[in-house]
């Protein structure tokens, strides 16, 4: 039986990192297994084709990358070059397959798309991770502000948008209604999924005799996940006597985190107990959530907030704000939420959290009762919610 679907990873096939997009990408595409034909843009040849072999040792790769964007060898480009100089472009698809669209694509994806449209008989979904570029826009790199108004109209082209929560949903919606944008497509919440833990990984952490409680934030170092904000918190607690080690898991984007970055630097020269990771593999961040007492999350805004309900299925308690997606995530249990995620109330729910163990084990037990969804649930939703739209011409 030929694939179901094509699955374009035309940027998650190109790098390591594993920021939430790409980590959304990764796991699509296994839990589709063979039911999808993992395809790429290949800009060197100027058509699309199955994933070559070195693409797919990328979305293997245990080791995550240090940097976000695409690479392309040498190699690859010659090679693509030489085909499209040859007239060798076409690659087959089989024509029943429909297609889905994980990623935020580019310009150049984004000009290849009708053409790939134009060869795929069954339905085109797009998932919609947020429209943070146009939400926060100082908070985000010029290239992806200036970018995103022409990613959201294009997205009107597919059959359906499978939106990650309801807060992106409305924000996609609202954002077409002000554009007064046409024929629409329909567009549904479908909830991401979190991978489950071992089953001893949600047990009370073990620590050494003596050794301070570790607090952890697993996000991207960049302006808006509000690093500066959780550090001024830390600082305000440690001046206080507060004991406890703050570790910080993540990719760096300097562009918006530099300030951050260099705040992390000044407090470890100052002595205080700061572990920065930079970006881990998939053991070494479980290892974390076991290690840790409890999470921070301390983002201003997101689309869906993955880490959050990643600490929950650790049975950690999360720190995070209570409004939008993140609102969504807490809802069922597990978090100390707040109303906003300024230096000060992060420092009062910090140090509660710290100072009642009771309040920590009642939110610990409230996140160890819930049940998360798998990625084949994702996956299973996604499709068979495909299967009920109605292709555009």
């Amino acid at each position: 039986m030929p694939p179901s679907f094509l699955l374009d990873l035309s940027h998650t096939s190109h790098t390591r990192a594993r920021t939430g997009v790409q980590r959304v990408a990764r796991s699509v595409a296994a839990a589709l297994g063979g039911s999808a034909t993992p395809i790429t843009y290949d800009p060197y040849r100027e058509s699309w084709r199955p994933l070559d072999g070195w693409e797919r040792d990328n979305l293997a790769a245990a080791a995550p990358a240090r940097k976000r964007g695409a690479r392309w060898p040498l190699g690859a480009r010659l090679r693509g070059t030489v085909a499209r100089l040859a007239g060798r472009t076409a690659a087959s698809f089989p024509r029943e397959a429909g297609l889905i669209v994980p990623e935020i694509f580019s310009p150049a994806v984004a000009g290849a798309l009708p053409a790939l449209f134009a060869r795929v008989g069954g339905p085109r979904v797009a998932i919609f991770h947020d429209a943070i570029a146009l939400q926060l826009p100082d908070l985000t790199p010029p290239k992806s502000v200036a970018r995103f108004p022409a990613y959201l109209a294009e997205l009107l082209a597919f059959d359906g948008v499978a939106a990650v929560s309801e807060d992106s949903r409305r924000v996609l919606l609202d954002h077409w209604d002000r554009v007064g944008a046409p024929a629409r497509p329909p567009v549904v919440a479908i909830p991401l999924a979190v991978d489950p833990p071992a089953p001893a990984s949600s047990a009370p952490p073990a620590s050494g005799a003596g050794a301070p409680p570790v607090v952890l934030c697993v996000a991207s170092i960049e302006g808006r996940k509000n690093h500066r904000a959780l550090l001024e918190a830390c600082d305000l607690l440690w001046a206080g006597g507060a004991r406890f080690e703050l570790r910080l898991i993540g990719l760096a984007q300097r562009e918006t985190g530099g300030a951050a970055l260099a705040r992390i630097d000044a407090l470890r020269r100052a002595g205080r107990p700061i572990r920065y990771d930079g970006p881990v593999d998939d053991a070494t961040l479980a290892a974390a959530y076991r290690e840790c007492a409890f999470t921070v999350y301390p983002s201003l805004l997101e689309g869906f907030g993955l880490p959050v309900l990643e600490s929950l299925s650790y049975g950690r308690p999360c720190v995070c704000a209570g409004h939008g997606a993140l609102g969504e995530a807490a809802r069922g249990g597990g978090c100390l939420t707040l109303e906003a995620v300024d230096s000060e109330r992060l420092r009062s729910a910090i140090g509660g959290l710290l100072g009642d163990g009771a309040l920590l084990g009642r939110l610990a037990a409230a996140a160890r009762e819930r049940r998360f969804k798998t990625w084949d649930d994702y996956v299973r939703e996604l499709v068979d919610w495909s299967g009920t739209l109605a292709r555009k011409s």
